[in-house]
Formats: structure tokens, C-alpha cells, sequence
């Protein structure tokens, strides 16, 4: 049985077994039997690379964060994550400058962990928003027929844990329910380009 430690573009924590190319961090969330007993510790929502600096680590300590593994970096995104700030200081300086550029500065981890932190929630549910299907940008998901779709070019692609399983072209017309915070998709319509799994395509 996996263990419950994937994140989807829900940003639910699920028992799922495909591997992601990212690790993230929301604090310690799970309790000495390895359950995750809460969502979040922290607003400091982020996604990281799998290695760094040759640090291991025993997954699930109850008595240190607890590792949640993403997809892609995308899915992250979706979720409500930004890039690390340490492990992947050239991401993070890039999504912050063009944060800056887009909502102002100076514009720290902890401001803009602060704005991510309400858009993602809604009490204890994920907050979503509406937004014509065709002005959105590549990286953003979207729910199409109780799936999670990721914008590529003239495509969505479904999302699942091993990768992306399907493809349809993107409607023109209309609007659908965004996964991805509304803060996350203005950095990625000024020019920010999330790592993809190689199913993208």
C-alpha cells in the first residue's frame, strides 16, 4: 500500500504509487504511524528537488516535515506551492522577480506566502476561480468532467499520478473552474515555465 504522501492539483495528500519529479514541504503532518493527520503546519508551501546535497532523509518522521511528492512541478503550482528558495534558488528568484513585477516590491517568502496562503484555502477546502479556458497560460490546471487538466499550447492534458493520460484540444469558448491560485497563473502568463513530466510531450 503506498504511503499517503502524493499531492494532486487538488492539493490533496494521497495514497498513490507514481513517482513525481519534485518533493514539497507544509510542515509535520503525520503522526508516529506515518498517517497525516493534518493538511498544512504552515502557509510555507514548497517544492523542492528530490536531491540536494546529498541529504537523506527517513520518510514520514513524525518528528520532522513530513515529504509530499508532486508530479511535476505544475501540479505543485496547481496545489498551491512555489519553488524552494534554498534547493532551487534560480526558480525561486525568477517566480519572485516576476511576482515583483506583477503585484510589487520587495516581495519576500513570507509576503508571498502570505497571499498563496489565502488563495489556495477556503476554510479548510481548496479555493478555486473561474477564467475563460482559452486566456489561460500554459502550467495552469483546470477541472474539465471532474478531471484536472494541464493548459499546453492548444491542448489540455489529464492529469494522473504516473503522468498525463490523455489529450483534447483546448476550448475556445467558455470559462472552467482554475486550480492553480490566481497569483500562480499571473506569473505564469509574465513568462514562468514550470517543469513538466516528460508526458507532456
Amino acid at each position: 500500500m503506498p504511503l499517503q504522501n502524493r499531492v494532486t492539483p487538488y492539493g490533496e495528500i494521497a495514497a498513490l504509487a507514481g513517482r513525481g519529479l519534485l518533493i514539497g514541504n507544509r510542515g509535520i503532518l503525520c503522526d508516529g504511524r506515518r498517517r497525516i493527520v493534518r493538511r498544512w503546519q504552515s502557509r510555507r508551501w514548497i517544492a523542492c528537488v528530490l536531491s540536494y546535497k546529498g541529504i537523506r532523509r527517513p520518510i514520514m518522521d513524525p518528528h520532522s516535515w513530513t515529504e509530499l511528492f508532486f508530479l511535476d512541478e505544475a501540479t505543485a503550482l496547481a496545489a498551491g506551492h512555489r519553488p524552494c528558495a534554498e534547493c532551487r534558488r534560480a526558480d525561486y528568484r525568477l517566480f519572485r522577480s516576476l511576482w515583483e513585477r506583477l503585484y510589487g516590491s520587495p516581495a519576500g517568502a513570507d509576503a508571498i506566502d502570505r497571499v498563496l496562503h489565502a488563495q489556495r484555502l477556503a476554510g479548510k477546502v481548496k479555493r478555486t476561480h473561474r477564467t475563460a479556458v482559452r486566456e489561460l497560460p500554459d502550467g495552469a490546471f483546470v477541472r474539465l468532467d471532474s478531471g484536472a487538466w494541464l493548459v499546453r499550447g492548444g491542448d489540455v492534458l489529464l492529469w494522473s499520478d504516473r503522468g498525463y493520460v490523455a489529450r483534447r484540444p483546448r476550448p475556445l469558448s467558455g470559462d472552467a473552474e482554475v486550480l492553480t491560485p490566481p497569483a500562480i497563473v499571473g506569473v505564469l502568463r509574465a513568462g514562468y515555465r514550470p517543469l513538466l513530466h516528460p508526458t507532456a510531450g
